[in-house]
């Protein structure tokens, strides 16, 4: 296995731990701008006050995203058992 093959499964890796985390981490980030923003527009300052909501709406992306990302797991692991014999042969 030589330096070039590691840094691409190393890549991969990178890309596909990316693609699974956006759906989450976008929701999260959409739904706290959404909420500071009205409470600013409120003046209620409670920091508490966005959890619930966050964590409904990271819920939800979950439920949506999970099939896709589950099959991106099982494709990218299906993908490095195909590499494994070229990888340990050295070519």
């Amino acid at each position: 296995m030589d330096t070039n093959a590691v840094l691409d499964i190393g890549l991969s890796g990178l890309l596909v731990a990316a693609k699974l985390a956006a759906p989450v981490l976008i929701t999260s980030l959409v739904v706290g701008f959404a909420i500071s923003l009205i409470q600013s527009m409120t003046q209620i300052q409670e920091i508490t006050l966005s959890f619930v909501p966050k964590a409904v709406a990271v819920a939800i992306a979950l439920v949506i995203c999970g099939h896709w990302m589950i099959s991106e797991m099982v494709l990218f692991t299906h993908d490095l058992f195909d590499k494994l014999p070229s990888l340990l042969q050295g070519g």
